[in-house]
């Protein structure tokens, strides 16, 4: 393989990567969507994100793992508390990385 066909892929993978991103903003950034859709859409980033966490959280290995040696799970309880009584993103992920740092130096 020579330069030329490393090229040729890396550009061909940021095509397929950027493609099902710029397709739906080109085709529809000038319609208008009913109201009820956008309200339905705009919970979808949402509950996209929380699914992806409670599996990282939940399954870290890919079974699902809810006994005391699960560090994510001890992770978790400050995260949620520091992001639930701050509504900081910055100290919410500060504590999170912070407790996991912690948990896996001396548990870990």
């Amino acid at each position: 393989m020579n330069a030329a066909d490393i090229w040729l892929m890396i550009l061909g993978v940021a095509l397929v990567s950027l493609a099902p991103r710029i397709i739906p903003v080109i085709l529809f950034s000038r319609c208008k969507m009913p109201p009820w859709l956008e309200k339905w859409l705009s919970f979808v980033a949402p509950a996209v994100l929380g699914a992806l966490t409670a599996v990282s959280i939940l399954a870290p290995a890919g079974i699902i793992d809810l006994g005391r040696d699960n560090l994510y799970i001890w992770a978790f309880i400050p995260t949620l508390a520091a992001g639930l009584i701050s509504k900081s993103i910055f100290l919410t992920l500060l504590v999170g990385i912070l407790s996991m740092a912690v948990l896996f130096h001396f548990m870990g």
